[in-house]
């Protein structure tokens, strides 16, 4: 076995060490092997992606009130948004913890795990990879998954409006409001006659 093959053996059994949810940590794998297969197609680092992938789960199973207050503690930012929805805090957060706990100083990967729950107006390459690799990955269930993650394989940006248009209609259809960074992405990814189309 090759070396990075052993750096993901060992980051995955500390991954699920601190996870402790069987169900969670097989959602990590999926995500973290999507990711990696898209950077391939893609033309980006397929480590930095499955890194990506590996770690951007770590604090979602906190209870609400932790994630707000580590993220208080840590002095991440913390809109009317999160402080009525604080499972979203789980990505800056998860990013904190990656760098703190598990040594990742690489930029481009925290960046990417902080976007990957709602997204945001401009995104990287890897920030587009791994907010699709969460929502698409072949565990998830729904009617269109499968479509949009073959599109993501052909392009990332058409997968982008996609996916955040199918968001976007389903917080209409519960009555939800959507984050504004999720709003800001839609913005740039997706025209405003395409989300109309799709909600008349």
């Amino acid at each position: 076995m090759n070396a990075p093959g052993i750096a993901f053996v060992r980051d995955a059994r500390r991954v699920r060490e601190h996870i402790g949810q069987q169900h969670r940590y097989a959602h990590i794998l999926r995500v973290a092997r999507t990711a990696e297969a898209l950077a391939r197609t893609h033309g980006a680092d397929p480590a930095r992606a499955r890194t990506a992938g590996m770690f951007h789960d770590l604090a979602r199973l906190y209870p609400g009130e932790r994630l707000l207050r580590e993220s208080e503690q840590r002095g991440l930012p913390i809109g009317e948004f999160e402080r009525a929805n604080p499972i979203v805090l789980h990505a800056p957060l998860g990013a904190e913890l990656a760098r703190d706990w598990f040594g990742v100083h690489d930029e481009a990967i925290l960046s990417a795990i902080r976007k990957h729950t709602l997204a945001a107006a401009t995104m990287s390459p890897l920030d587009e990879i791994l907010y699709l690799a969460d929502g698409l990955e072949p565990g998830r269930d729904y009617v269109g998954r499968a479509d949009m993650l073959a599109l993501a394989f052909d392009d990332l940006a058409a997968a982008m409006a996609a996916h955040l248009t199918e968001s976007l209609n389903y917080h209409r259809e519960h009555n939800m409001s959507p984050a504004p960074q999720t709003l800001a992405a839609l913005e740039h990814y997706a025209p405003i006659p395409l989300r109309e189309k799709r909600s008349a």
